[in-house]
Order: structure tokens, then C-alpha cells, then sequence
């Protein structure tokens, strides 16, 4: 009779251990959220998206050089107190040519640069370039109150604007340009001024395209010599 107490003994001795758990406590099993490792993460930790584009055009999936110019806050007030909302003011270019500029209105600051941003990209023209670095010729602005100008400038000038002006020529890719703003500081008008004075460049090969005749044959008659009005001709690329 003695044999089956030891037996008995001996088989609980070699069974694995049950680990305690406190009372009250359930087990849920293995497709429990706490009990096991298997189901979902209740904290989203599955099926998040990660929706971060960077600077990125959503078409084309070319870097884009963003810059904020200016940031106006107003405020109305209401039977609770004041509402604040911010308008913000982008410039946005690919800095080979290409740049446009947007406005957004929003409750909060992020969300108004976003707007301003998308507005942005939808806005961009074409500027035609001088070896893609300056502008073709001189030109002129006039918006509102404000009048900006626009010069060429030799390789080593740099940007020479101030403002509004510079934002648009560094998203634009210019290197080399020389500009002077007479009238209105408002940085809306002089943007729009600027545009303006962007929008009427033009490049040899347009205007040789829209005379049918050739470019160097357009260099020539600037007063340059057929060698260099060649050289010239060749080196344009838009």
C-alpha cells in the first residue's frame, strides 16, 4: 500500500511546474489581448500607414524646394472672445526652372502652410534660364503699389534681392541675378510682381521658333561676329 503514495509523489515531482497567478486574475487564452501573444494591437501598432512625403512632388517624385515667406496671424473677435487664424504665404520651385507661389487660410499654422503649399505646386510656371543660371534679358513687374525689376548678371554676382524676391529666385534655381523693388513692401504684391516680371522672359529659341528663322542668325544681328554668334547659338538650351 505504500508503493502508490510514492509513486504518486514521484509523477507530481516530474510534471512541470504551474506557474501561481494571482486570484481573480483571467486567462484569456492565445487569442486573448492580454492572456496571449496572438490578435491585434489595440494601440494601432498594426495597420499604421505611414503617411510622411517629404518634400517630394506627388506627380512626378522631384524634390521640391519649399520657402515661407510671410505668416499674418488676424484675429476676430466673438461673444467667447477672440478667433485667431493664420494665412500664410509659400513659394514653391524645383530649382531647375520651374516655381510657383500659393496662399492657405487656416484655424492653425501648419494647416494654413499646407494649403499655401498645394496652392503651390498647382500654380508653377516655366521660366526659361541662361545656361541655367540667370535670366535671358532685363525685365519688369507692376502690381498694385509695387514695381520690381529684374536684370541679368555675370557668373560670381550672386542673388541680389531682398524678401519675397530672394524666395522666389533661390526655389527658382537662379544663381545670378540683380533686382531692385521701388513702391509697396507688402510681400503679396511684390511676389505677384515678380511673377509677372518672370512670365514676360523669353529665350532665343522661342523667339527663333515663333519667326522661323535661326538662333544664330538672332545673335548675329545683336552685333556679335558669325563664329561667336554660332558659339552662342549652340550653347542655348532653351
Amino acid at each position: 500500500m505504500a508503493a502508490a503514495p510514492a509513486a504518486a509523489a514521484e509523477a507530481s515531482s516530474e510534471a512541470e511546474p504551474v506557474e501561481a497567478r494571482p486570484e481573480g486574475r483571467r486567462d484569456r487564452g492565445p487569442r486573448g489581448g492580454r492572456g496571449g501573444g496572438g490578435g491585434r494591437d489595440n494601440r494601432g501598432g498594426r495597420g499604421r500607414r505611414d503617411d510622411r512625403r517629404g518634400n517630394r512632388d506627388d506627380d512626378g517624385g522631384e524634390e521640391l524646394v519649399e520657402k515661407l515667406v510671410h505668416i499674418n496671424r488676424v484675429s476676430k473677435t466673438v461673444k467667447g472672445g477672440k478667433r485667431f487664424g493664420f494665412a500664410a504665404l509659400v513659394v514653391v520651385g524645383d530649382g531647375k526652372g520651374r516655381a510657383g507661389f500659393g496662399k492657405g487660410k487656416a484655424r492653425e499654422v501648419p494647416e494654413a502652410i499646407t494649403k499655401a503649399t498645394a496652392a503651390a505646386k498647382r500654380a508653377m510656371v516655366r521660366v526659361p534660364l541662361r545656361e541655367g543660371r540667370t535670366l535671358h534679358h532685363d525685365g519688369m513687374g507692376h502690381f498694385g503699389a509695387g514695381r520690381v525689376y529684374v536684370r541679368t548678371a555675370p557668373a560670381g554676382t550672386g542673388i541680389i534681392a531682398g524678401g519675397p524676391m530672394r524666395a522666389v529666385f533661390e526655389s527658382l534655381g537662379v544663381a545670378d541675378v540683380v533686382t531692385k523693388s521701388v513702391g509697396t513692401s507688402n510681400p503679396y504684391n511684390m511676389i505677384r510682381a515678380t511673377f509677372e516680371a518672370l512670365g514676360e522672359q523669353t529665350s532665343p529659341k522661342s523667339v527663333a521658333q515663333r519667326r522661323g528663322k535661326k538662333i544664330a542668325d538672332l545673335m548675329r544681328r545683336g552685333g556679335a561676329g558669325e563664329a561667336e554668334a554660332k558659339a552662342d547659338a549652340e550653347a542655348v538650351v532653351e
